[in-house]
């Protein structure tokens, strides 16, 4: 790489020889990687006498890093042809940086982040040397990282703060603490690269986060209010995004009580639903994607216009979204939400893989479990069909017929059961 000093250098000799040099930045193939106001350089003193330079701590004061892996899975800090050469040795005992920003894209998977005010100190950083294809396996150290702001695809997450551990080709970030939609999350993450493709364990919860504060980050206007309870349990193995997405296996859970919906009185649509015929099931269910999930639903969705109606507010007593993931497709276990006088629940999956709804079917249930009303979800996370043969190109369109008028209202005498979960009938 290109290494340039644009300012002074200094040298102090006491208590060990301290370089230090402002203004750095080091280039790769013309393109600029990293850059730092100050960098400081502890060495120790009296391996010189012997012609080593041995590196004691390494200070960076204002840096700013800039990494960005190619559509050949090639990073912007390795020469071409790299990926199948050797990295060399390395042994560190300190690096620490202050004030730092992070700038990573990815443009084979189209993701990236970036990150502000971070600090950095770590110890013990030694890579074996080897090949570059078991970098992660030779890599070995201690740190603590804290960042006051990270930002990805348009959300915003805080005060994120962990502990890192990486030896015999595990790393383990624990605890991990982060502040999102205002409330105080933890968690931890775990990547095993002793196998042929690395594998990763992720745990996270957030208890009593706000949910306007979710709605808050897709719009401006109030659509619900109310606090819920989130949590995940989630393990993938892969070297590539499509990998991980086919072995994601693991729990989501998102639960409140006592909600409010504003902008549509669902008890009042509902009994006015056999009149009417205009009344839809899908946007009352998009509740039920108010969290993670919902981020990759219902993505571009205008949430503020779901319940945008006749006016008034719902009252939701109990929400409960409970779904188990296997081989990327997440499976409803038990997801249903009750009003005063309604029960709305929903059976099928989201297949994360292809990015399709699998069978989904989102109810009007009786007090037995049984459906009253049925609308069914299938295609494209995109361009999903709701009620063959209409085409909901997006949940704030106009509301569509959810069936025939006649005896497949309501059904009679004996049913199938099509809930049988945790969610009590209004009383």
């Amino acid at each position: 790489m290109e290494v340039s000093i644009s300012g002074r250098v200094g040298i102090a000799f006491f208590p060990g020889l301290l370089v230090t040099l402002a203004d750095v930045h080091i280039r790769s193939r013309g393109v600029e990687v990293a850059s730092a106001k100050e960098a400081k350089l502890g060495i120790d003193l009296f391996p010189l006498f012997w012609k080593e330079i041995r590196i004691e701590k390494i200070v960076l004061n204002y840096p700013r890093i800039a990494i960005e892996r190619d559509r050949d899975g090639q990073f912007n800090f390795e020469m071409p042809g790299a990926a199948g050469g050797t990295s060399p040795a390395l042994d560190w005992p300190s690096v620490s940086l202050s004030d730092g920003t992070l700038v990573y894209a990815d443009r084979q998977f189209g993701e990236g982040f970036d990150a502000a005010d971070c600090r950095l100190d770590m110890h013990r950083l030694r890579l074996s040397g080897g090949k570059r294809s078991n970098l992660m396996k030779d890599l070995s150290f201690t740190a603590e990282l804290a960042c006051g702001e990270v930002r990805h695809d348009g959300f915003t997450v805080s005060d994120l703060k962990f502990s890192a551990d990486a030896k015999n080709d595990v790393i383990v970030l624990e605890p991990v603490t982060t502040r999102v939609f205002g409330t105080q999350g933890s968690g931890s993450i775990q990547a095993d690269f002793s196998g042929a493709a690395p594998l990763y364990h992720v745990r996270y919860s957030l208890t009593q986060f706000p949910i306007e504060e979710f709605f808050k980050a897709m719009s401006r206007q109030t659509v619900a209010a109310g606090r819920m309870d989130f949590s995940a349990n989630l393990s993938m193995q892969g070297k590539t995004e499509k990998e991980m997405r086919q072995t994601l296996k693991g729990q989501i859970t998102l639960r409140g009580k006592n909600l409010t919906l504003s902008g549509s009185d669902l008890d009042r649509e509902l009994s006015r639903f056999e009149s009417s015929q205009n009344f839809n099931l899908v946007d009352a269910g998009a509740f039920f994607f108010a969290g993670p999930l919902g981020l990759v639903v219902t993505k571009g969705y205008d949430f503020a216009s779901l319940f945008r109606g006749a006016g008034g507010s719902s009252e939701i007593r109990t929400l409960v979204s409970d779904w188990k993931v296997e081989r990327g497709v997440a499976q409803a276990q038990d997801v249903a939400m009750a009003t005063k006088e309604n029960r709305i629940a929903l059976q099928g999956g989201l297949d994360f893989v292809n990015d399709r709804f699998n069978d989904v079917t989102i109810a009007l249930i009786d007090a037995k479990g049984c459906a009253k009303v049925r609308q069914k979800i299938r295609g494209t996370f995109q361009n999903p069909v709701v009620e063959k043969p209409s085409l909901l190109r997006s949940l704030t369109g106009p509301a569509l017929s959810l069936m025939k008028r006649g005896s497949a209202l309501f059904f009679g005498g004996q049913c199938e059961v099509f809930y049988a979960g945790s969610v009590a009938a209004p009383k």
